[in-house]
């Protein structure tokens, strides 16, 4: 498959994902998405891919959220169907029985969040912030989220960032288990295949295994998955997400 918004590259036992769209700090929209899905689908059965790795282009965004500008119109049902597509993708990654390092390089907010929090390990550059800024359009996070943040640091730091709004650096974000590791940006991507170099000495079917078995851990939050699906598609009804992107979209602070 020819890609329009990333680009791949395998370089000996590792798989690279880069979202090509730096002049908008790679903004998540649905075309980019279903390419990340379907380059991460397609080395599944690829015996000399050890890991994966997912990272923006250029050096001030990982994916600076979703791309506002393609849903501000959106219904109730156009929103909840965009939530369970961005669900279907980050499952994908989540699910995948190869290992899945974010290559985390400056922003990584909303649904760039979500992505590398759907990877199984995140190494971030000393310029990541991660945030989860959705109120601030009158939305949620709808692409696993509300899930996934309270999972990664628990409830309380979760809470705190998804009702405020507000982001963190890399030292709050490692502090906070949420990454596993700071490097410089230059050091980033040789520090992913570092790890990709130890899965080579360990069984592939063992470290598919232990992914499935720790996701299924967490299995009966499918609940909170489904319901953030159907919250997330009901504010696209209200005036305040009416508000919210055409205040961002008009560059000036929404007036709630």
């Amino acid at each position: 498959m020819t890609y329009t918004n990333i680009i791949t590259q395998t370089d000996g036992n590792s798989f690279t994902i880069t979202i090509n769209r730096e002049s908008k700090l790679n903004a998540l929209n649905h075309g980019t998405l279903q390419e990340i899905k379907h380059a991460v689908v397609s080395v599944q059965e690829n015996k000399t891919i050890r890991g994966i790795i997912i990272t923006g282009a250029g050096n001030k965004a990982f994916a600076a959220g979703a791309d506002i500008s393609e849903f501000a119109k959106y219904s109730v049902e156009e929103g909840t169907q965009l939530s369970a597509d961005g669900h279907g993708v980050m499952n994908s990654i989540e699910h995948s029985s190869i290992p899945v390092i974010a290559a985390v390089n400056g922003f990584s907010l909303g649904g760039g969040c979500e992505l590398a929090m759907a990877c199984h390990i995140r190494i971030a550059s000393e310029n990541a912030k991660f945030g989860q800024p959705e109120v601030n359009l009158g939305l949620i996070p709808g692409y696993g989220g509300t899930q996934r943040l309270v999972q990664l640091i628990g409830k309380g730091k979760a809470l705190e960032m998804m009702l405020t709004g507000e982001p963190i650096n890399a030292s709050q974000a490692l502090e906070l288990g949420l990454i596993s590791k700071i490097v410089t940006y230059d050091q980033l991507l040789d520090s992913c295949k570092e790890y990709i170099n130890k899965f080579t000495t360990k069984s592939p079917k063992a470290l598919e295994k232990v992914i499935q078995c720790v996701n299924l851990h967490f299995e009966n939050s499918a609940l909170g998955f489904a319901e953030e699906v159907k919250e997330f598609g009901s504010v696209f009804g209200t005036p305040y997400f009416v508000e919210g992107t055409t205040a961002f979209l008009e560059k000036r602070k929404p007036n709630y």
